[in-house]
């Protein structure tokens, strides 16, 4: 699966509602480091993602400020996770602000990890 481009509030929110993890990359097309890090994200999304289980969501600040707003992003590229709709911090960071390939790995390890247990334990979102 790769990296679902969220172009709406309802749109992020309805993913966030149907799938466990999601790792949000907030992002600008005028950002050196998210071009720099954007193959990278992409080769995570490709190796962990789940469906319904662990999604990667990639949001144009410039397009959204509704949502960058919402989740207070100020830098970019921004990197959030949730688990069932709600921000959660993964490895002990809430988030990551700047290109940190380690530390988003870490994280899309984890997670990736995690959305596999749960689907082969058969848990819904939610529970």
């Amino acid at each position: 699966m790769t990296v679902q481009h969220i172009s709406s509030s309802s749109e992020f929110e309805s993913l966030l509602s149907s799938t466990m993890y999601v790792i949000a990359d907030f992002y600008a097309d005028w950002c050196g480091p998210c071009k720099a890090i954007a193959p990278q994200y992409e080769k995570f999304a490709e190796a962990a993602s789940v469906p319904g289980y662990l999604a990667f969501a990639k949001i144009n600040v410039d397009h959204n400020n509704d949502i960058s707003a919402k989740y207070g992003v100020t830098a970019m590229p921004t990197f959030m996770y949730f688990k069932n709709g709600k921000q959660v911090a993964v490895n002990g960071k809430p988030l990551i602000r700047g290109a940190d390939i380690q530390s988003l790995k870490a994280a899309a390890d984890k997670l990736g990890k995690l959305a596999l247990e749960k689907q082969a334990a058969g848990v819904k979102i939610g529970e």
